[in-house]
């Protein structure tokens, strides 16, 4: 089985970040997005990974490689701009051939429980395998209708008033059936080729088309809050290291992971947090659920339940919570000062008054 993963995609919901980066990219747990989508599709025993991309190829393409470090081995296709799930495929036919495949939306995080669903899909090889989630307001997804053999019968786009609570999230299987089906679709009202097209005319021709459900985490990562949410569950799984250097004068709670060339210096860090590589934290206080990228500075800071991309830097200032920090930003204060939720994108420098 090889696997699709979808990378073009603009991120608007994520500005500023996605200003200037691919939203693809913004780190969780100190790993960009897709780093941890290549290694969910390798936990799969899926290794070949077409990755479709968009304008800002060349920089997934210089954060991932061809995918060695990962394990796998990654073919860039490029989209000339987003024309719709189904034009994907399309697009990737070549890649693909005949073989059977994984879907997987780049900007979807899972932390568990894809392996029975895949399990599944290769002992029965139904033409469609669609993934699903239970929600408590199925009204903002796609929806589908199962029979209680988990067979699909219906797929619905976002209902006023939907018949089941099972919203497919952004991971498909699919034999070389779905070729066929999407060839016999057209543009959609927004002029895409929409997946949930294709999968519904192999429903309407009569093909075997299932639901399982994940009953993991599960979410996109297309606004901070979302961002956020991801890295509490995935540092919830950190594993303490210091690799480091970390005084006599400071403090380490739980589990928290100091890497490389990072120093802590008369400061104290309460976990799950990692402090990145060549990053230096002195007397501050770092709280849970927070993740500090590469090449960081903070000196007398507070912060907590926040990420801060490489390069940041936060001086004098305390009560950073519910924050993302882009690269190379600055938040600092002439002396020492408070504030609370910050949204600060890569370059920027905001000053925070007393």
């Amino acid at each position: 089985m090889k696997a699709l993963v979808l990378a073009g995609g603009l991120g608007s919901r994520l500005r500023p970040f996605s200003h200037s980066m691919p939203k693809q990219l913004i780190p969780i747990a100190n790993k960009p997005v897709l780093a941890h989508v290549m290694e969910n599709l390798r936990d799969l025993g899926v290794t070949e990974i077409g990755v479709i991309v968009g304008d800002r190829g060349g920089e997934i393409a210089r954060a991932l490689g061809d995918g060695s470090s990962m394990g796998v081995r990654l073919t860039y296709i490029q989209q000339d701009s987003p024309r719709g799930l189904a034009h994907c495929t399309s697009i990737a036919r070549d890649f693909l051939g005949d073989d059977d495949f994984v879907m997987y939306l780049g900007d979807n995080m899972l932390s568990s429980g894809l392996h029975t669903i895949a399990d599944d899909f290769r002992a029965f090889r139904p033409a469609a395998q669609v993934v699903v989630h239970k929600v408590a307001d199925p009204r903002a997804f796609g929806v589908a209708e199962v029979d209680e053999n988990g067979r699909v019968s219906r797929l619905v786009e976002k209902p006023q008033h939907p018949r089941s609570d099972l919203a497919v999230i952004g991971v498909y299987f699919f034999t070389a059936a779905i070729h066929d089906a999407v060839a016999t679709i057209g543009p959609s009202a927004r002029g895409e080729l929409e997946i949930t097209d294709a999968i519904q005319a192999l429903v309407d021709s009569g093909a075997d088309v299932r639901a399982r459900v994940h009953s993991g985490f599960w979410k996109d990562t297309g606004k901070v809050e979302d961002v956020l949410d991801c890295n509490r569950e995935f540092l919830d799984a950190l594993a303490p290291a210091v690799e480091g250097e970390v005084d006599g004068a400071s403090e380490l709670i739980g589990a928290v992971r100091v890497e490389a060339g990072a120093r802590v210096v008369r400061s104290r860090i309460e976990g799950p947090a990692i402090i990145g590589a060549g990053t230096l934290v002195e007397d501050s206080r770092i709280g849970p659920h927070t993740s500090i990228g590469r090449d960081c500075v903070l000196r007398a800071a507070g912060v907590d339940y926040s990420i801060l991309l490489d390069g940041a830097s936060v001086q004098r200032v305390g009560g950073v919570s519910g924050s993302v920090i882009g690269r190379d930003a600055t938040v600092s204060s002439a002396v020492f000062a408070h504030c609370n939720r910050l949204v600060v994108g890569d370059h920027a420098s905001v000053e925070v008054a007393a």
